[in-house]
């Protein structure tokens, strides 16, 4: 075991010992009763790499003592699903607790595969705990995401990494031989992002490299981790870099940076869908209404990919990447909408004002609901000035066009409607 990475020394084996999640594993929590009551549903973990999806499943195991079954989606299929659940069948004789059937990256599991699945996690023959780092809602089919409870782990918080690396210098065999000081933290935060397998790894690359002796400065871990950039890696860490710099290459308007980045992630294997799907948040998020047409092409592009498929998938991409990344750019509604669910979040739910609710019934109409409404229909350029916020939050603005020649058409309109009302 010493020969294991740091990550891998370190993985906790005990709730009391596992690092973030409390709002899924806290003391009190549904998920956490669950589990101390041995009453484990199938369930999808859905988070970021590093967040403790694996380790979460082997504790609870281990806490309800069944039997634990691994499959990783990238090299095992119907065969092997069919193979584990023969054995869990058999084991039912010997009167065991039905086993867990944990299976890393769900997502990349097709159709047929998850189809699989159905009938034994239905039965109660195997209890199926999924990992994923996509949005199960795109990539788990239905019937089995109907079967099974979604939870949603998040990346570790500074203080979470803080204290892994706190444990380690303490509790690992081999670190604890050293003496180490960290003297900056700040590096290893931002290169680990929040991902505690790459920072426990990295952390020992580090000390790995020094003396006994070990002073631990962010030039120190800059230094390291540019030593250690591996190739791209459709299953591993740079995974993410190249995404983020495929992602901001479009965002900053290079064409031919972001058909480079393409051209990586195709070289590398990666799932075309997993490109269009960024490229639909990419075309809301960072064109939005400086150019509407994007979000249609981007979206258009998602459709084409699932029916055309590889190799040719790779031209579609690349018309949509280089457009995007040509279109005029505006994080106007991306922003409008982070603005506004931080004013629900501060405010709670305040009441609709009366001209605006719904009247189904006769005693609603006559308490006054709906009765002030004006129909913008009827009104010159269909539009008539009314209150349409709660009232505590009249005149607020969430929206702000752009500076671009669409929005600035949008701009000029609103201004033409609400006056002052909004500072347009």
């Amino acid at each position: 075991m010493n020969n294991a990475p740091l990550a891998e020394r370190m993985r906790p084996k005990s709730l009391d010992d596992y690092v973030g999640q409390k709002q899924l594993i806290g003391e009190g929590t549904v998920l956490r009763k669950l589990i101390e009551k041995g009453q484990i549903p199938s369930m999808i973990l859905w988070g970021p790499p590093g967040t403790g999806k694996t380790t979460l499943a082997k504790i609870i195991a281990n806490y309800t003592d069944r039997p634990f079954y691994t499959l990783s989606a990238i090299n095992s299929g119907v065969k092997e699903v069919r193979e584990v659940i023969q054995k869990a069948k058999s084991q039912q004789f010997f009167g065991t607790n039905n086993p867990l059937l944990f299976i890393d990256e769900i997502h990349r599991f097709s159709k047929s595969q998850q189809d699989s699945l159905l009938g034994a996690a239905e039965d109660g023959t195997i209890t199926l705990i999924g990992a994923t780092t996509e949005n199960p809602s795109f990539e788990v089919i239905s019937a089995l995401l109907s079967r099974s409870q979604v939870y949603i782990l998040e990346a570790l918080a500074k203080d979470d990494l803080l204290d892994l690396l706190k444990r380690a210098i303490v509790q690992d065999e081999k670190l604890k031989q050293r003496k180490i000081r960290i003297k900056e933290e700040g590096a290893l935060l931002q290169l680990s992002g929040g991902d505690a397998r790459r920072l426990l790894n990295l952390f020992e690359l580090v000390i790995d490299q020094q003396d006994e002796e070990v002073e631990v400065t962010n030039e120190m871990v800059k230094e390291v981790a540019k030593q250690s950039m591996a190739r791209y890696d459709k299953d591993g860490e740079q995974h993410y870099d190249i995404i983020s710099a495929f992602i901001k290459s479009i965002r900053g308007s290079d064409p031919n940076a972001g058909v480079y980045w393409l051209a990586r992630m195709i070289e590398g294997g990666e799932d075309p869908k997993f490109i269009a799907r960024r490229l639909l948040i990419l075309a809301a998020e960072d064109i939005g209404n400086a150019n509407p047409t994007a979000l249609v092409i981007a979206n258009n592009t998602f459709q084409a990919v699932n029916v055309v498929g590889w190799p040719e998938s790779r031209i579609i991409l690349s018309q949509c990447v280089t457009y995007l990344a040509s279109s005029p750019k505006s994080n106007a509604a991306y922003m409008a909408i982070n603005q506004a669910q931080a004013e629900v979040k501060e405010s709670g739910d305040l009441s609709v004002p009366l001209h605006l609710r719904n009247a189904p019934t006769k005693l609603m109409k006559e308490v006054g609901y709906g009765g002030e409404y004006k129909y913008a229909h009827d009104y010159p350029n269909n539009f008539v000035e009314q209150e349409f916020m709660p009232k505590e939050l009249s005149g607020q603005k969430f929206y702000e066009p752009g500076a671009n020649v669409r929005e600035n058409e949008l701009r000029k309109r609103l201004q033409v409607f609400w006056q002052e009302k909004y500072g347009y």
